[in-house]
């Protein structure tokens, strides 16, 4: 199980950043976090809740959507023991 934590952890921001045509300059200037953070984000890099909670914001979404950008550890369990990894 250690292996699947280590791994990426995959989330929609570039998705969602990609849908409303900003580029990660534009949102890391919105969400006054560092375009590298950005960058480590849209890659799978986990960061911390604040972090999360700025993108949120950034992005036109409430921090209680975060599930739905951020999934949780046990959804991703699930969906790769579902694909048999």
């Amino acid at each position: 199980m250690e292996a699947i934590e280590d791994k990426v952890q995959p989330n929609r921001v570039r998705e969602l950043r990609e849908d409303r045509l900003m580029t990660q300059a534009q949102l890391a200037r919105k969400a006054r976090v560092a375009l590298r953070t950005i960058h480590s984000v849209e890659k799978g890099m986990n960061c911390r809740m604040d972090t999360k909670r700025k993108i949120l914001l950034a992005l036109g979404l409430r921090f209680e959507d975060k599930e739905q950008v951020f999934p949780q550890l046990r959804q991703r369990l699930h969906h790769e023991l579902s694909r048999g990894f």
